[in-house]
């Protein structure tokens, strides 16, 4: 099991939102630089990275920041935010970024997911947000009309080497993953699955370990707010 420490990055500060909303949101004090440290001197090796900059631009807006933590601290970095084309693609790969997560772009063009993962094989992950199991896109401002499992059975095929599944009811609000709807998810899905939203505690991560095709859990505000000790945590990461 994969644990994912989270960097949500806005105006270059760290950040986090509840529910993806940008008028709802807890600024802290720590640059993502040096808590990317932190968490790489904790001993983690996987960083889940979100530009929300990014996410409002669809321009690679931090570019430089996630830069330096690849350069600085060897850590195996996930990516994503407003990522719509291939330039954006390559400049993250160019970064060193382990893998570069398509969200609403990949909703909206079936065929911009199929040709990224034939351009970038083994780069690309697939971002699923999802609210009463109906995909939702632009920031989660908008509901897509598309289910979750009928969008993922269309491009099962396409060679995506991780799904992110988060349940947006749940995102920032400590109040444990839909683990029945992930589980779901993961049953479909060729690729392996990453749970992402309502992380509460080391129980929940216990139960995630008990799930077939998960391969690990992204770890947010519960961080942050201390609810998980960092020490725990690391212990649950393999």
């Amino acid at each position: 099991m994969k644990i994912f420490p989270a960097i949500d990055i806005k105006d270059k500060k760290c950040v986090r939102l509840v529910k993806g909303d940008f008028n709802n949101k807890t600024e802290y004090e720590l640059s993502p630089v040096e808590q990317a440290r932190k968490y790489k001197d904790y001993g983690f090796k996987n960083l889940h990275i979100v530009d929300l900059d990014g996410a409002l631009t669809g321009e690679t807006v931090n570019l430089d920041i996630i830069k330096g933590i690849v350069g600085k601290f060897n850590l195996k970095v996930e990516i994503g935010g407003g990522i719509r084309n291939f330039d954006s693609i390559q400049k993250y790969v160019d970064a060193g970024a382990e893998k570069v997560i398509l969200g609403s772009a990949a909703i909206k063009d079936k065929n911009f997911l199929k040709d990224a993962c034939q351009k970038f094989p083994d780069k690309i992950a697939l971002g699923l947000d999802a609210k009463d199991g109906y995909l939702s896109v632009s920031g989660w401002k908008e509901n897509s009309n598309q289910l979750t499992l009928d969008y993922l059975k269309e491009v099962n095929e396409y060679g995506v080497k991780r799904l992110i599944y988060t349940d947006i009811n749940r995102d920032g609000m400590k109040q444990s993953p839909n683990f029945d709807e992930t589980s779901r998810v993961a049953e479909i899905s060729n690729c392996p699955v990453v749970i992402s939203g309502g992380v509460s505690s080391i129980d929940d991560i216990k139960k995630a370990k008990t799930l077939n095709n998960i391969e690990g859990v992204i770890v947010g505000k519960a961080i942050y707010d201390g609810d998980i000790k960092l020490d725990e945590l690391v212990k649950e990461d393999a």
